[in-house]
């Protein structure tokens, strides 16, 4: 392993940091943002730095953390490079509970219904998919499960959305979809932390089990592994810290799929190494997809999700060209 790779993304996750704190159209100059942030300073400028820029970048961290660490976990388990976070369906419940919240008008009436409903989803899928793979089934039988519960999410999700009966509503949950970090608040954070603090202990238990598990499911049980554990850690951390992240950022794909692809090499390819390593690689990557979305057409309110599909899918295309490459 590459001892330099961990302090280096630590270095570029804090420069992106404090980027995205004075990125922004208010206009201020960098040394009158970071006054007000720190001895708050100018009222105004006091504002956006504390409640609306501070707030957006420590999402963007705790969200790359938590689509980092369960990417890279779920392809460590699964020993397939392809798995990611949405794979078990978790993330797309977690957004038909928040459609729910939105088109039943809760979320209007309830500041807080919408991150709230997400979660429930979340939890609604973790269940779902614990029942269905039942608890001796392998990975393949995970797979089965999660790919159920996704389509079944998706088909209610298109279900809700074709029966709406209020355009605007529609309007606001596509929206809300294509993935955003923009006006969010400390309560978003303090809503998503807990949950994605639990999803991340679970997961970084799961090292010393993933690196068995790449010797196959019967090598790992006979050097002790417990596999129905780690199963179960595996789902419960996942759903934690994913659905949080979907809770108060909408749809947010290919983080947990690019970012432990490209770290891999750089960690000897042990799954117990690149978990720490996709965190802070994930959270560097939203950092710096969020403040893109800021530079590109910032009177467009151009969407996180989106900017992310559309530098996630050609890496995601080179990726299969080259799996289909080493196969043959």
């Amino acid at each position: 392993m590459n001892r330099a790779v961990i302090p280096t993304l630590l270095a570029l996750m804090a420069v992106l940091f404090v980027v995205s704190l004075l990125t922004g159209p208010a206009g201020f100059g960098p040394g009158e943002s970071i006054r007000a942030l720190i001895s708050g300073q100018g009222d105004a400028v006091t504002l956006v730095m504390r409640e609306i820029r501070l707030p957006r970048a420590i999402l963007a961290v705790l969200v790359g953390v938590s689509l980092g660490i369960a990417g890279a976990a779920l392809q460590g388990y699964l020993r397939n490079p392809l798995a990611e976070p949405g794979l078990i369906g978790v993330s797309g419940s977690a957004a038909l509970g928040a459609v729910i919240a939105l088109q039943t008008g809760i979320a209007a009436s309830f500041a807080l219904a919408l991150p709230l409903a997400a979660l429930a989803g979340a939890l609604a899928a973790t269940l779902l998919i614990l029942l269905l793979a039942g608890p001796h089934g392998g990975s393949m039988t995970l797979i089965l499960a999660g790919i159920a519960i996704s389509t079944l999410a998706s088909a209610m999700l298109s279900l809700v959305l074709n029966l709406s009966p209020n355009p605007f509503a529609v309007s606001e949950t596509v929206f809300w979809m294509l993935g955003s970090l923009a006006d969010r608040s400390f309560t978003h954070v303090w809503i998503a932390l807990p949950f994605m603090a639990v999803g991340w202990g679970l997961l970084l238990s799961l090292g010393r089990s993933l690196d068995a598990l790449t010797l196959g499911e019967d090598a790992a049980a006979s050097l002790g592994i417990r596999l129905e554990r780690a199963r179960l850690s595996l789902v419960l951390g996942v759903a934690a810290a994913v659905g949080a992240a979907t809770a108060v950022a909408g749809a947010v794909g290919f983080v947990g799929l690019v970012v432990p692809h490209i770290l891999r090499p750089f960690v000897g390819a042990r799954p117990s190494r690149l978990l720490p390593a996709s965190a802070l690689g994930g959270a560097a990557l939203v950092l710096a997809a969020d403040i893109a979305t800021r530079l590109i057409l910032p009177e467009r309110d151009l969407k996180l999700g989106v900017l992310m599909a559309i530098v996630g899918a050609p890496l995601f295309l080179h990726l299969i060209y080259k799996t289909r490459a080493q196969s043959s």
